[in-house]
């Protein structure tokens, strides 16, 4: 199944206002667990640094979630976000020149081809690169735009079941993938051959993470792929199952998981 074509719905949905893009912002910061995970990483990432002007990079933004919440954390901060999506990049730039953040600047740009020497304190890529095949220049490319000492922090889905890819002879429900996901070993030698020294990984999306990524986005997403009538019912669904998703949420983000369908990643240049 294509996953875009329901990202693009919603985005239509959710851009009719600056309003309902924040609260579809703060829906997706809710239900979204490695939206939790990336959180506690940036936090941890940003303490003492809040005053101090730093240069970071969204590679691969998307809706441009993140940079919101980065950007809303210090202005002193300037964010180049990149994607290769053309209307996602223009209805971010009119969305956050609408709220006023002048520190943020969205960009179409291939990751592949993309770089820029010595320019970043931070780079984040969140579900981006089981997106894409050629991911060591990737990681080359984002390599080369860091600073000395600068960071690179991945959320991407593991070989341990991450797009709920259990078997060889399965394949994931999301077509848009070029990989089910990464061995942990795999892509921390990945990044070291980019030239990345000090490499830390972890697993997400341990048993609650698994249960509630199926309530939250899985079956959602199956229901919508049947039909954009769906889109009636998904209110009265959440309303159902939202609670229970913030529970198993709030416990993944807590454990420290020895197998999971997600990872973590971290890499100093």
């Amino acid at each position: 199944m294509y996953y875009d074509p329901i990202k693009k719905t919603l985005g239509q949905v959710f851009n009719r206002t600056p309003w309902l893009r924040r609260l579809f912002y703060h829906l997706l910061d809710l239900l979204l667990l490695r939206t939790w995970h990336v959180h506690r990483e940036l936090r941890r990432w940003a303490k003492g640094r809040t005053q101090e002007s730093l240069h970071i990079l969204d590679a691969g933004s998307g809706y441009g979630q993140y940079t919101y919440w980065l950007s809303g954390l210090s202005a002193e901060w300037n964010i180049l976000a990149v994607d290769v999506k053309d209307d996602q990049v223009a209805d971010s730039n009119q969305f956050f020149r609408q709220i006023g953040r002048r520190n943020v600047q969205f960009a179409v740009q291939d990751l592949v081809l993309y770089q820029e020497p010595n320019s970043f304190d931070l780079a984040l890529s969140v579900d981006v690169m089981e997106h894409i095949l050629e991911d060591v220049e990737v990681f080359r490319n984002i390599h080369a735009s860091l600073k000395d000492g600068g960071m690179l922090l991945i959320s991407t889905p593991s070989d341990q079941g991450g797009s709920d890819v259990h078997d060889d002879g399965e394949t994931s429900f999301i077509e848009e993938h070029v990989r089910d996901g990464y061995n942990i070993r795999e892509i921390q030698q990945k990044l070291s051959t980019a030239g990345f020294e000090r490499i830390e990984a972890r697993y997400a999306y341990g048993e609650p993470g698994q249960i509630s990524w199926r309530l939250s986005m899985k079956y959602p997403i199956l229901m919508l792929g049947k039909s954009r009538l769906f889109f009636i019912l998904l209110p009265f669904y959440y309303a159902v199952v939202f609670p229970f998703c913030l529970l198993l949420n709030w416990l993944d983000a807590r454990t420290v998981h020895d197998s999971g369908t997600g990872l973590i990643v971290k890499a100093w240049k």
